[in-house]
């Protein structure tokens, strides 16, 4: 008789991307490398490839809703990693549908624009992101230009950083990993702070055009940490390590961006402080 093995779940609340390099599809392979039980709620899908987002469909809030209360009501995820949600109404439903489930271990990444510069939420829904699902995140993963919106400020400097990082808090997430990938410099800088404490995460800049997705692979690797039991601190830097290893071997299948390989040779969990 096959013996059983239990492996936590988590889920992927987001958008389809249908070439396969960010969004549900980079969560899952994220998720499968990790040892953990990937589930998927999806607010929309897209029409994209490696060049750029050619359409977005959104599917119904109802149909979010059953989604959501199906996933829970079985898989009891240990972690949610929220990605493209497209619009307020959609924002909205998960709102509730994570107070109604009582969700643990809550990161959001706050996908605003695609790295071919599609918008991929719409203006008049930053103002409900921050009001409903701020409040509801263990941690939020802006980078350098969301990072500006969610707290309405100029990020020139580390000074900056820190103010955007306080004043997203503010809002209600319990902590802020604010990226680095838009900066300049050879030196790459992720910030975190978990409400009383800033750590710094510093590496090399890797020179690569394989960055498709990277912060929807980050996201859910973190996710993915903190669903296997480990505190945020590590679960951070253990996601850090595991995106650097997949840029390191970038992967290109079609003819634009390329994206991390979700299964890197060499990967010790460990990034760089």
């Amino acid at each position: 008789m096959t013996r059983r093995r239990r492996a936590p779940s988590v889920v992927s609340i987001a958008t389809s991307d249908s070439g396969g390099g960010a969004g549900i599809q980079a969560d899952l392979l994220t998720f499968a490398a990790h040892g953990v039980h990937g589930t998927t709620v999806l607010a929309a899908g897209t029409a994209q490839n490696t060049r750029g987002v050619d359409a977005i469909e959104a599917f119904s809030s109802s149909f979010l809703r059953k989604q959501l209360d199906a996933v829970f009501a079985d898989f009891r995820p240990k972690a949610v990693k929220i990605g493209m949600l497209f619009d307020a109404r959609r924002i909205r439903e998960v709102a509730a549908g994570l107070r109604r489930w009582k969700a643990r271990n809550v990161v959001l990444d706050p996908v605003m624009v695609a790295k071919s510069g599609a918008r991929l939420l719409s203006r008049s829904a930053l103002s409900t992101l921050k009001k409903t699902l701020l409040p509801l995140a263990d941690l939020v993963t802006p980078n350098l230009p969301e990072a500006e919106a969610l707290s309405g400020i100029r990020i020139r400097g580390e000074s900056d950083r820190r103010l955007a990082a306080g004043l997203i808090a503010d809002l209600g997430s319990r902590a802020v990993l604010i990226k680095g990938g838009h900066g300049r410099g050879r030196e790459l800088r992720d910030l975190l702070f978990d409400g009383q404490v800033f750590t710094v995460f510093a590496a090399p800049r890797i020179a690569t055009r394989a960055t498709h997705g990277t912060g929807c692979t980050l996201s859910s690797a973190i996710a993915a940490n903190l669903a296997l039991g480990r505190d945020l601190d590590e679960s951070v830097e253990r996601a850090i390590a595991y995106l650097r290893a997949g840029l390191a071997r970038g992967v290109f299948p079609g003819h634009g961006f390329g994206v991390p390989d979700h299964f890197p040779r060499k990967w010790t969990g460990r990034g760089p402080r």
